[in-house]
């Protein structure tokens, strides 16, 4: 039996991709095991790691590569096992980070790229009126980012269909559709070992990202070897008419007074009320949220085009010392 494992989300995008997938991964002498619910992958996933597997790579878009990492990680093996992405989705952003092209070029990454040690993004959230119980609440990796508000909230709202129809863009139109109505959120955010207040007000948008940078930033690839989490904290201006040619990347250039931006190694955040956070797009609801980074917690399979210092850092990036 082999020890390379593909976890295939068979309805991950068109279906085209998975397929292509599968029979790429037969031929070179994967195990292919399918996930056909939500949190299988990450069963999957588990199981793999359970069994010493050296190599698990997920095929299908970030939400199966959040379950496969997660699935890794609660085996506690995220250090041993060599992590891959195969982009089956609608979006891949993971996949575009780490310089994976398609799916047959994602297999000679596999077998012949380069293994960095990346970070990680971790949460910990409770709905519950006070913050004491988030220390009790298990933790959930991110690969991308973490979001709250206007995005997280139109991405929710995005269905199935119309991701498979649009791609990308089904993103873009429920965002357009919701900023009409949206009403913004209060927030307190602060962040580092003092927790230090880096916001407090009504937000339109907070956005952390491990693998991502976001607009207005100059580039979509974050630093994922810095030990930091980049944040985004967007102040609501209900005046601005998104339509119009260019007004979101205005509104998300770099230096405007409307955002708010730091580096951190750790985040508290309280809402008023509970909301929907985004984790690769993947949702979970509450009104506290703690997010951490995990400097290079996983091992990863990476392109030869990926840059580990995309962004000025102040901390080196990490090659594989295992």
């Amino acid at each position: 039996m082999t020890d390379r494992i593909l976890v295939l989300n068979p309805r991950s995008g068109d279906g085209r991709r998975s397929d292509r997938a599968r029979t790429i991964a037969e031929e070179r002498g994967y195990d292919v095991r399918e996930s056909h619910g939500k949190d299988e992958a990450l069963e999957l996933a588990r199981e793999a790691a359970r069994e010493g597997a050296s190599v698990v790579a997920a095929a299908g878009g970030d939400g199966t590569l959040n379950e496969v990492v997660r699935g890794v990680d609660r085996e506690g093996r995220l250090g041993e096992t060599t992590l891959g992405v195969v982009p089956c989705g609608t979006g891949n952003d993971f996949a575009d980070n780490v310089a994976v092209r398609g799916v047959e070029h994602a297999f000679d990454v596999l077998e012949n790229g380069r293994r960095r040690r990346l970070d990680l993004g971790s949460v910990r959230w409770t709905a519950e009126e006070s913050a004491d119980a988030l220390g009790e609440t298990p933790a959930r990796p991110f690969l991308n980012s973490c979001a709250c508000g206007l995005t997280a909230e139109a991405s929710a709202r995005t269905s199935p269909e119309a991701k498979r129809r649009l791609g990308v863009l089904a993103y873009v139109l429920s965002t357009l559709q919701r900023t009409r109505t949206f009403e913004g959120l209060q927030l307190d955010v602060r962040a580092g070992p003092r927790n230090d207040p880096v916001w407090t007000g009504e937000a339109l948008m907070l956005l952390v990202g491990n693998g991502r940078c976001f607009p207005g930033e100059g580039m979509r690839q974050a630093n994922m070897e810095d030990g930091l989490l980049n944040v985004v904290v967007v102040r609501n201006r209900p005046g601005l008419n998104y339509l119009t040619d260019g007004a979101v990347d205005r509104f998300l250039r770099r230096g405007a007074s409307h955002l708010t931006r730091q580096k951190v190694d750790h985040l508290e955040i309280d809402a008023s009320v509970p909301r929907q956070f985004s984790l690769d797009g993947e949702f979970v609801e509450g009104r506290h949220l703690r997010a951490d980074a995990r400097p290079g917690a996983m091992r990863f399979a990476v392109g030869e085009a990926y840059d580990p210092s995309p962004v000025d850092s102040t901390r080196p990036g990490r090659p594989d010392d295992a």
